[in-house]
């Protein structure tokens, strides 16, 4: 039987799980055996770098978290090695290098998720892999209003050419 002293650090550990999984926009799970130390600590790397929190965590904790966050719909996914992806404020970062890696991995594999607080399954992870990153949508964005600026810049510029033309001959 478990002292006191474990058992209140598995409750603090399911209770942080619980707020990550709540204060989280969006989240994928995974099954990550068969991933070598290189490739894990190039995907945790990216993970990282787009701000999304990464670790592998044991079934049964994350089981009683997705239960306490509401989220139950996850519950039969826990099988396995299980590692949870989560991200604050990009609905996309997580779902997108998860995917990419899970094309090129054998062994790999997305097993759910979750979007505000509601399950999700792997066909809108997909979805969500190809919209691309904010900064890219951004730009197109930005692309998109200055052609407008642009063209008119160089009607003027044809026009001052065209009347210098008229008035040189």
């Amino acid at each position: 039987m478990p002292s006191e002293k474990i058992l209140e650090q598995k409750k603090q550990a399911a209770a942080a799980l619980t707020e990550q999984l709540k204060n989280s926009c969006c989240g994928v799970i995974v099954n990550y055996s068969g991933i070598t130390v290189a490739d894990d600590t190039k995907l945790r790397k990216e993970l990282r770098e787009a701000n999304v929190k990464y670790s592998v965590i044991k079934n049964t904790l994350l089981s009683r978290a997705v239960e306490a966050a509401g989220i139950e719909d996850l519950k039969g996914c826990f099988e396995g090695s299980t590692a949870l992806a989560t991200c604050d404020d990009d609905y996309v970062a997580a779902a997108r290098i998860l995917s990419d890696y899970a094309d090129k991995s054998k062994t790999f594999e997305i097993k759910a998720g979750y979007m505000d607080g509601k399950a999700i399954d792997i066909d809108v992870i997909k979805r969500l892999a190809k919209i691309p990153s904010k900064e890219t949508l951004l730009a197109q964005v930005a692309g998109v209003f200055s052609a407008p600026m642009s063209i008119f810049a160089l009607c003027l510029e044809e026009l001052k050419t065209k009347k210098e033309e008229e008035g040189a001959a």
